[in-house]
């Protein structure tokens, strides 16, 4: 498969939608199916200001609509005039911190959104197959560094995390719905933090790091022991695409897991291999507080056999090579902004390699 990524897309007769086309991991994918030569349209929300797809000056370049996916009106006239063949959703309210903030939204957008996306794709002939992005977050973290099975009881323990056991119950649902009564294939994936060039979303450890390379100003670190399975994003979206081609020929298994091999990396050991990038332009304010730990989970970890075995999947990447690519782009686009592209089209065409 690794020869022929994308020729099962390549193949449809219709488009590949992506929701959330405008987000971090959504113009990721944009570009790569673009370079797989695979026609491509997006429904998102406009851009956030220096977002990757504003960076990149995105607008206009595929056929997209600006659609909130909690209006479900305005989401099923957009995925009607699209008449797309498959489905990336990705558009949701990603991020634990925010959840705090906007519980009531974050439950909105990530499970009654998907509720939305899926019912407006019920009636759309052209629909074969969906996948439902969501998070190794969805899994009853114990912190007791365990890797996660797809089979594994799904817990929330924040608003965000929580809401994403919700968008995977939405996903088991509408499959029941499709056993019975016929539609499109639907499966789930769960990644780890995924990480790259471009990513500038609040609260996240990278874009903060970057912040404060910035401004000079003290970057606040959470819970500097914490582990995550940090990865490159063209590696789990890679993934992604092998499993919906698995989906179009008919696969059995409706998850997946994407993440590292190797055990995860603490915040610490990723701020050690950021600074390197970028020594003397770092200042840490180290937090630790019982509030912070529990706010977050401390340990995680995910299984991927299941995407080594049937999708031949496995990372190009390590943690510390896709942290080192994600400083290095970063090194460049600060020095040099119009330099994004450049630095975007070339990790992507050197990962494809």
């Amino acid at each position: 498969m690794e020869n022929r990524l994308g020729s099962g897309l390549k193949a449809l007769s219709g488009p590949v939608l992506i929701t959330g086309h405008t987000g971090f991991k959504g113009t990721w994918m944009t570009l790569l199916l673009e370079e797989l030569g695979i026609e491509t349209v997006g429904i998102s929300l406009p851009p956030t200001k220096e977002s990757l797809y504003e960076r990149l000056e995105r607008r206009g370049l595929v056929e997209e609509e600006f659609v909130d996916i909690r209006d479900f009106e305005s989401l099923g006239k957009a995925v009607t005039r699209f008449k797309p063949s498959a489905i990336f959703h990705m558009a949701a309210q990603p991020l634990v911190m925010e959840s705090y903030k906007t519980p009531r939204e974050t439950f909105e957008t990530n499970v009654m959104g998907t509720a939305n996306l899926l019912s407006a794709t019920l009636g759309v002939e052209s629909i074969q197959a969906i996948t439902v992005i969501t998070t190794d977050k969805v899994y009853k973290n114990e912190n007791s560094g365990r890797r996660f099975l797809e089979s594994d009881p799904l817990a929330g323990k924040d608003p965000y995390s929580a809401s994403k056991v919700g968008t995977e119950a939405v996903v088991s649902a509408w499959q029941q719905i499709v056993d019975v009564e016929g539609g499109p294939r639907i499966i789930s994936v769960r990644a780890g933090n995924v990480i790259g060039g471009g990513d500038f979303a609040e609260n996240r450890i990278i874009p903060d790091l970057v912040r404060g390379i910035i401004s000079g100003k003290p970057v606040e670190i959470r819970n500097p022991m914490s582990t995550r399975p940090w990865q490159h994003v063209l590696d789990p979206l890679r993934g992604y695409v092998q499993a919906l081609e698995y989906s179009l020929n008919g696969g059995k298994s409706r998850q997946f897991n994407f993440g590292p091999i190797e055990n995860s990396l603490s915040v610490q050991s990723v701020i050690d291999i950021f600074s390197k990038k970028f020594p003397d332009s770092l200042k840490l304010n180290i937090k630790h507080s019982d509030a912070a730990k529990k706010m977050e989970s401390i340990e995680l970890d995910l299984d991927s056999t299941l995407a080594a075995r049937e999708l031949k999947w496995s990372p190009r990447f390590n943690q510390v090579q896709a942290l080192g690519n994600t400083a290095e782009w970063w090194k460049k686009v600060l020095s040099a902004p119009e330099a994004a592209l450049g630095a975007t089209k070339s990790d992507l065409l050197t990962f494809l390699k």
